[in-house]
């Protein structure tokens, strides 16, 4: 069936990885190593704050939207009742219809602790569905959903820490294909984060942060009744400082660092014939390993695989095999995203980021822009994506507009 053909683009397309046939990786021209995952929509970051300041978002003052980066800081919420409501136009240069939508509610139930909820919606758009014989089997909307619920709490006085569970459903087969099934997963995260004030300097207060997270620790998935094998889901390690200082009365400015890691298996590199390009099989008609270890394995293997397993090399387009190094690849899976935010009296902000990804791991590598309005109880956020690798008017994450609309009720707590 062509499905196999779409659900393969689908889930590259959704997870925004432009990785381009060949890239210039230390100088030379291989084949990149990227790591694909089942339902990467859960690792789209959905709100336009985070999203304006390079992804960032483990060790930044904490919003309604904390659920996708760090569950651990709804304690530190300045208000009693928070809800958001974001969207987001996803890859439209590529799907016109495609979007992100996400809801978000969290709630502090005393100074020490409190608990989060969010759901998040991808829609796929209109797909036409078509045969081996080219026939048209209907036009649907595959779409995908994951409702996530937190409970937070202080542990010392300057640390608290999170737990979350996470119900994944995916249905982008829509069932016309024999064999086909709903997607689903059950999954965890677990969360730290680290505030307090610091006298680093003479004339202004300043607040410092770290916060460590694990998302997604949780089953893998299936689209085929009939198969054995299951696809991980996107397991994420996220950790990053942040500073935010208080310039005056009216002013204040905050830096952020995140990195990111999946903690899923890096795929193996398997052996070609130097002379034809075609895949060597063993004896019992599995590819062969050249180099890497076998991704088939279990969720908790794979967790702890993925910080030695790289292969450290790849084809290039004479079927030879060109080290880069286990470790410089290893380093590759690591990503960067930094982001500042500049607030005037607590009632408008700027933001700016850049999040970098290696050529080897899929060349994502762009700059955000965001601004935010606050009235009363009401907020308004918006960030913009512009790409800096590729030619303009060809990536698919160009021109990637996110909106949240924030309510915020009760006493602020100090």
């Amino acid at each position: 069936m062509k499905f196999k053909a779409f659900f393969i683009l689908a889930v590259l397309v959704m997870a925004g990885v432009q990785s381009y046939a060949q890239n210039q990786i230390l100088g030379q021209s291989i084949n990149p190593n990227v790591i694909t995952t089942a339902v990467p929509f859960v690792s789209i970051a959905p709100d336009a704050r985070g999203g304006s300041m390079g992804d960032c978002g483990v060790s930044s003052d904490p919003d309604v939207y904390s659920m996708h980066y760090n569950p651990a800081k709804y304690t530190y919420l300045e208000d009693d009742l928070s809800i958001g409501l974001g969207y987001s136009p996803w890859l439209h240069n590529l799907v016109p219809d495609m979007n992100l939508a996400y809801l978000a509610f969290a709630k502090k139930l005393n100074p020490e602790s409190a608990i989060g909820a969010s759901l998040r919606y991808f829609s796929c758009g209109d797909i036409t569905f078509r045969d081996n014989n080219n026939n048209d089997m209907g036009t649907y909307k595959p779409n995908e959903w994951a409702l996530d619920v937190t409970y937070a709490r202080m542990l010392t006085d300057y640390l608290s820490g999170a737990v979350a569970g996470r119900f994944i459903y995916s249905n982008l087969t829509q069932g016309i294909t024999e064999g086909s099934s709903v997607g689903w997963s059950v999954a965890a995260d677990v969360a730290v984060y680290y505030k307090r004030p610091v006298e680093w300097f003479r004339d202004m207060d300043a607040d410092i942060s770290w916060g460590v997270s694990v998302n997604n620790i949780g089953s893998k998935v299936s689209y085929n009744n009939t198969s054995v094998k299951k696809d991980f889901i996107p397991t994420t390690l996220r950790f990053g400082p942040g500073m935010k200082l208080k310039i005056d009365e009216y002013n204040s400015l905050a830096f952020s660092v995140d990195v990111t890691k999946l903690l899923v298996p890096t795929p193996p590199i398997y052996k070609k014939d130097p002379i034809t390009g075609q895949y060597v099989t063993t004896d019992d008609g599995e590819l062969e390993i050249e180099a890497g270890k076998s991704d088939d394995v279990s969720v908790m293997v794979g967790i702890i695989q993925s910080f030695y397993d790289a292969p450290g090399c790849s084809y290039d387009d004479y079927n030879q095999l060109v080290n880069v190094g286990k470790f410089y690849e290893e380093l590759c899976e690591y990503n960067i995203g930094v982001g500042a935010e500049y607030w005037y009296n607590n009632v408008f902000a700027v933001r700016a980021g850049y999040f970098n990804e290696t050529a080897m791991k899929g060349n994502r590598k762009y700059v955000t822009l965001g601004a935010s309005l606050k009235y009363n109880v009401l907020g308004l956020d918006v960030s913009y994506l512009v790409p800096v690798n590729g030619t303009i008017g060809t990536n698919p994450l160009e021109k990637t507009l996110r909106f949240n609309l924030t309510y915020s009720i009760g006493a602020k707590k100090s």
